[in-house]
């Protein structure tokens, strides 16, 4: 998997399966006359944004199930690259610290200390593309390396 982000980040695999994800829990067809990158946007927190959020705050449920939705994706870009069903596991304290692991087996083929979730996002799309490719690039190799345990 080639963590290179193409010149419209909207054609990685990733992004395909963020978008993939979040369509999969419109269950009444609300978000369908909405573009990818209208449903992308929660995730873009430009700097001047950045800077109007307190540094210490509690993040609201709207920000930890985009945090969760992210890894799901991270998760099924994996899977898509690997045929390796890859699972996210994360826990949270309501300070927005935490941990978020992915397994896929046997294996543990992600693993980040999640702090500051209340301030989760992306400069841009680019920014976002290129961080679920980076950690989907990581646990692919992790499965190369041990194939056996992530198979299991």
């Amino acid at each position: 998997m080639s963590d290179t982000i193409a010149a419209d980040p909207m054609t990685t695999p990733f992004l395909q399966c963020l978008v993939g994800r979040i369509r999969a829990e419109d269950a009444f067809g609300a978000w369908d006359r909405k573009s990818d990158t209208t449903l992308l946007k929660e995730y873009i927190i430009t700097k001047a944004e950045r800077r109007l959020i307190p540094i210490i705050g509690d993040p609201d449920p709207d920000t930890l199930g985009r945090v969760e939705t992210f890894y799901q994706a991270v998760g099924l870009a994996i899977e898509r690259a690997t045929g390796v069903i890859a699972t996210p596991m994360m826990n949270m304290s309501h300070e927005g610290f935490g941990r978020v692991v992915l397994l896929a087996g046997r294996l543990v083929v992600f693993s980040r200390t999640l702090r500051d979730v209340h301030r989760f996002g992306f400069e841009d799309l680019s920014a976002l593309a290129a961080d679920g490719m980076k950690h989907a690039a990581q646990a692919v190799a992790m499965i190369e390396a041990h194939p056996e345990l992530a198979r299991e």
